[in-house]
């Protein structure tokens, strides 16, 4: 209070004075950028109102008003601060709030920065000494096998399966910190369509596999084609790996509308789980089957989560063991 500049006071009385003497638009217009002028100096509307109240004793004092006057003018300008204090404290919030968010922009630019540095460190530090410890591993298998007796060929081939675990661990996670921090483009997406060339790619992959696909035509949605790609095949991927050791399976995509909103799913009727721990799925590293029962990193649904979460939506899932499992998602459009 009472921080602001003479020359705001000088001004805001001068304008004062003309749209007194003659109420033209000219001066409401520069009571405007007065106004304008004290926000960017960070002066609240109690500022204004004490500026506004010397300036109109300066406009009677001419006149020679009485006392009374004089104290009936300071008497209403403490009433109109009193009554705008409210105002002034949410401007005071909402400044306070927007330089903390900016501080926030700029730790997040930094912490963005670091989390390159990390994923390049990851590529190539880490990469590095695990191709080594599975080629090196490789070759003696390859070289001295003959020398080996069973328990060191089975201690070699868990190094190597190790080494390779840990590779794909590090894919994903350069594959979860790429996707989520990359520029989000939307635009209209046929999931449908999308579906159905992972369904065919999945055959192609295990073509001795008795899958029943169903997709759903028409199903569309506004939203970064290539996330939600990576999407539907973590998803889609998820239920043909779940429903492997079924001799047939069934796995289904589609939506359904809810409360006006547009819920994808995708179905399966392979292993499932147990819906007590269903809040752990979409966590990083989370996993419900052991590695010996189906591989994978536990990743792909945190990288769900996090594309779904991008796009404004939200993502569940429901299961029963041995019953199959289903995954829901929602996109705002």
């Amino acid at each position: 209070m009472n921080s602001y500049p003479v020359t705001l006071k000088q001004s805001y009385s001068s304008a004062l004075q003309a749209y007194l003497a003659d109420a033209q638009e000219a001066a409401l217009m520069r009571a405007y950028e007065l106004g304008r002028q004290a926000t960017e100096n960070g002066l609240g509307v109690l500022d204004i109102a004490a500026v506004h109240q010397e300036a109109l004793t300066q406009v009677l004092r001419p006149s020679s008003p009485s006392q009374e006057t004089l104290q009936t003018v300071q008497a209403a300008s403490k009433f109109l601060a009193e009554c705008i204090a409210p105002f002034e404290m949410t401007h005071r919030g909402f400044r306070e709030a927007n330089a903390a968010l900016k501080q926030q922009a700029t730790q997040l630019a930094n912490l963005n920065k670091e989390l390159d540095a990390f994923a390049y460190s990851v590529s190539h530090d880490l990469r590095a000494p695990l191709r080594a410890i599975d080629g090196f591993s490789q070759a003696l298998l390859e070289d001295y096998l003959d020398k080996l007796d069973a328990q060191g060929v089975d201690y070699l081939n868990r190094v190597r399966n190790a080494s390779q675990a840990m590779g794909r661990l590090i894919d994903g996670l350069l594959k979860l910190s790429r996707l989520t921090r990359a520029e989000m483009r939307r635009q209209p997406v046929d999931l449908s369509a999308t579906a159905q060339a992972i369904a065919e790619a999945l055959r192609k992959s295990q073509p001795e596999r008795r899958v029943a696909f169903s997709i759903a035509g028409g199903v569309t949605a506004n939203g970064d084609p290539v996330l939600l790609q990576v999407v539907l095949e973590n998803l889609l991927s998820n239920a043909w790996k779940f429903t492997s050791r079924h001799a047939t399976a069934t796995i289904e995509f589609g939506a359904t509308w809810q409360d006006g909103k547009q819920v994808c799913f995708v179905r399966d009727d392979g292993a499932g789980f147990e819906m007590a721990y269903a809040g752990k799925l979409f966590g990083a590293f989370q996993r419900l089957h052991g590695r010996n029962d189906f591989e994978g990193t536990g990743i792909g649904l945190a990288t769900v989560r996090r594309i779904i979460d991008q796009h404004g939506g939200r993502v569940w899932a429901e299961g029963a063991v041995d019953r199959g499992a289903a995954f829901y998602f929602t996109l705002e459009p």
